[in-house]
């Protein structure tokens, strides 16, 4: 059984950025791509394309990681003009992460670090290098690091509930097996999978709370591969 949270990071940038849009999109639910096509694209979400989707999804996760219009131009296979307008458009429509971006790497400037909600540092010392390169990517990795690093903190949070409740109750019935980056991964006694299947996902969705629910999506099958 393979249980793994649904677009954490994403979860985080909205809790982070406190963007009212995007808070909005996964309050209530919705498919946070097609959300995010509908507002770049001026169209109401059932009307989204499955590529209007697609060009939406790689946007949203390479902001995350500071793709460039460059970067996003060659992964959709558009020109670099367009890119930057999908880029431009997304930032009108969800300025909160705009600020949220400016804010993070003014203050890594000014301190030499960024942290993650829990406080864990990571130091950044090429962010007032002279050379450009290092510079922008320590300036990429202010802006990912806060994301990606809440997102490890919360499944190890996770991982203590998980096995104080299996070392409780769950003794003989579920084993953790590894983490797969926001995966956990059990083997599970086939009579009891139902229910334990529930049971951790709820405990994973109550190892943080954030201004968005965390959503964790559980599969099964006699392999990791059938499990996805």
């Amino acid at each position: 059984m393979a249980v793994d949270y649904s677009q954490i990071e994403l979860r985080i940038m909205a809790h982070l950025s406190g963007d009212k849009a995007l808070l909005e999109a996964f309050q209530q639910g919705k498919d946070i791509h097609a959300a995010t096509a509908a507002e770049i694209i001026g169209v109401d979400i059932e009307q989204v394309t499955s590529e209007q989707r697609r060009r939406a999804k790689a946007v949203n996760f390479g902001l995350i990681y500071g793709m460039s219009a460059f970067g996003l131009s060659k992964q959709l296979g558009i020109p670099r003009g367009e890119a930057q307008q999908y880029m431009d458009t997304y930032f009108e429509r969800y300025p909160g992460v705009m600020q949220y971006m400016e804010d993070t790497r003014a203050l890594a400037t000014e301190k030499g670090y960024v942290e993650t909600i829990y406080g864990r540092r990571l130091h950044l010392p090429e962010i007032k290098s002279r050379n450009g390169m290092r510079r922008k990517a320590a300036e990429r990795a202010a802006i990912n690091a806060p994301m990606q690093g809440t997102a490890a903190d919360i499944i190890k949070k996770a991982m203590l509930l998980v096995d104080e409740w299996i070392q409780a109750e769950g003794e003989g019935k579920v084993k953790l097996l590894m983490q797969v980056h926001d995966e956990l991964v059990f083997e599970v006694e086939s009579s009891s999978l139902s229910e334990i299947e529930s049971k951790i996902q709820k405990l994973m969705e109550s190892a943080a709370e954030l201004d968005v629910p965390l959503v964790a999506e559980a599969g099964h099958g006699e392999n990791w591969d059938e499990a996805h």
